[in-house]
């Protein structure tokens, strides 16, 4: 059974834990801000649930809760920025301001980060654009589960996409999506509630089509986006491909089979070519290709003649990407937050662990 939690409880508990950690005030602001993001848009399973693999990653020594950030390559419209093993919740929002504030004097922005980690949402990074009348973009590379099309092998991460782009009087486009058939995160609350994966999410260690949500455990790998050949799943191994390039060959981090796993009890892969996960961000100005309203105006026109699409049998609406979410975060943030006890529990550990009273 699910207890809900106000938004004001889980933020003051989840800084608490990251300032335990040893972050200063304006990071542990941050992190929280970040991973709660996801809670309170519906997407459970990258907020609070996700905060006792940060602090293992912590006691591991793979997270520095006091980096030093910084940029190490850059040209007026591009850069590189360095994580310094941070919380990737903190360095994601270091990146994106770079790109922000290079797309406000040359009208784009592309930062490609290194020697970072997991990084929450990639909807709410992209998001930061749309406050400065900007298209944003956010992608980053994640442990290998995934196999790609016609392979046993995990090679790939869910390695998502997120891009929001601004409207008028109309809420924005937001397109937020793993480049796998579900996300990890979607897997590990099946495992919570002990059910089944729908067919096409996951397959075994012979590459069999299974719908055991923890097979993962037993060797198999999460399936590209599209789950097999006939269904396109060349396109989302080619979609989490170029995630892979864009955020960690082209930036200096780890890439490939080599990404940095998310469970700290995963050891670290042999011979890995680069510096930790990597992400990449963009930002555009909108009226560095045309005016901001007008493009605006046209938005409201594309996001109004998509909602009224007539259903089809059996469904109510077209939606918008960034609807559901938008909804759920209107609902969340004045009823609360519902979290499956299996969580409640493994916080209440976590709080223990900190020294922070739950």
């Amino acid at each position: 059974m699910d207890i809900v939690f106000s938004y004001q409880k889980l933020y003051r508990f989840t800084y608490s834990v990251f300032k335990a950690m040893g972050c200063s005030d304006d990071d542990a602001a941050t992190a929280t801000t970040v991973l709660l993001s996801a809670d309170v848009r519906g997407v459970d399973s990258h907020g609070v649930a996700r905060l006792s693999g940060y602090v293992r990653l912590w006691q591991a020594k793979r997270i520095n809760a006091t980096p030093n950030i910084q940029v190490i390559h850059e040209t007026p419209s591009t850069a590189v920025v360095d994580g310094d093993a941070g919380l990737g919740l903190v360095v994601a929002p270091f990146a994106v301001q770079i790109a922000v504030e290079k797309a406000k004097k040359v009208g784009t922005g592309w930062v490609s980060v290194r020697n970072s980690n997991h990084f929450g949402i990639a909807g709410y990074h992209a998001m930061k654009a749309l406050e400065h009348d900007m298209i944003g973009m956010a992608m980053t590379n994640a442990s290998a589960l995934v196999a790609p099309t016609f392979s046993i092998e995990r090679m790939l991460g869910t390695n998502p996409i997120a891009v929001a782009i601004p409207a008028g009087e109309e809420p924005p486009f937001v397109a937020d999506f793993a480049t796998t058939t579900a996300a990890n995160g979607k897997l590990e609350i099946l495992q919570r509630k002990e059910a089944d994966a729908p067919l096409g999410w996951v397959q075994d260690a012979a590459g069999a089509p299974t719908t055991d949500a923890s097979i993962l455990k037993k060797g198999g790998a999460m399936l590209p986006l599209g789950s097999d050949r006939e269904h396109g799943s060349h396109k989302g191994y080619a979609l989490g491909s170029i995630v892979d390039i864009f955020s960690a060959v082209l930036s200096g981090a780890s890439y490939g089979p080599w990404a940095p796993p998310f469970p700290a009890y995963v050891p670290m892969p042999q011979n890995m070519p680069g510096k930790g996960l990597g992400h990449f961000f963009g930002a555009m100005r909108i009226d560095a290709f045309r005016p901001a309203e007008e493009f605006k105006k046209h938005m409201d026109n594309w996001i109004q003649r998509f909602r009224n699409a007539k259903p089809a049998d059996g469904y109510d609406k077209v939606l918008i990407p960034g609807d559901p979410e938008r909804e759920m975060e209107a609902i969340r943030m004045s009823e609360g937050i519902p979290i499956v006890q299996s969580v409640v529990e493994d916080l209440k550990k976590v709080g223990e662990t900190m020294g922070v009273e739950w």
